[in-house]
């Protein structure tokens, strides 16, 4: 299901980030999601970091973003690095940190009004 903007701020904002799950102006997600400011994409299927392969970034892509946020759970953690050059390749920044650094760097970026999309691994309940 697909989270659409309705908020006085003008984007999605993570208000929480727990061990298990992040909410979403007063919405608790408890499974991996892709956010963008105007939209939050649930059932992104991935649980690790260890997943995410060059297969994975096309999605990613076509957000279009001019940056992305990996937020890899409780701990940093890297992807491939296929996955992080088919990002370079087509000059989109890409930066991995934890869940609670990457909310905190989104939060700012869509409140710049950039173009930023984040990917928020959660692990299975």
């Amino acid at each position: 299901m697909d989270l659409s903007l309705d908020s006085g701020s003008g984007y999605l904002l993570v208000r929480r980030v727990g061990a298990h799950s992040i909410t979403l102006l007063d919405r608790e997600l408890s499974a991996s999601f892709l956010l963008a400011p105007d939209r939050a994409i649930e059932g992104w299927g991935v649980t690790d970091a260890a997943q995410l392969d060059a297969e994975h970034v096309p999605a990613l892509l076509a957000l279009k973003p001019e940056l992305v946020i990996l937020g890899t759970g409780e701990r940093q953690r890297f992807p491939a690095a296929a996955f992080m050059a088919g990002f370079l390749q087509k000059n989109v920044g890409i930066e991995v940190m934890d869940n609670a650094a990457a909310a905190r760097t989104y939060n700012l970026l869509a409140g710049e009004g950039r173009q930023v999309i984040a990917g928020f691994i959660l692990p299975d309940a």
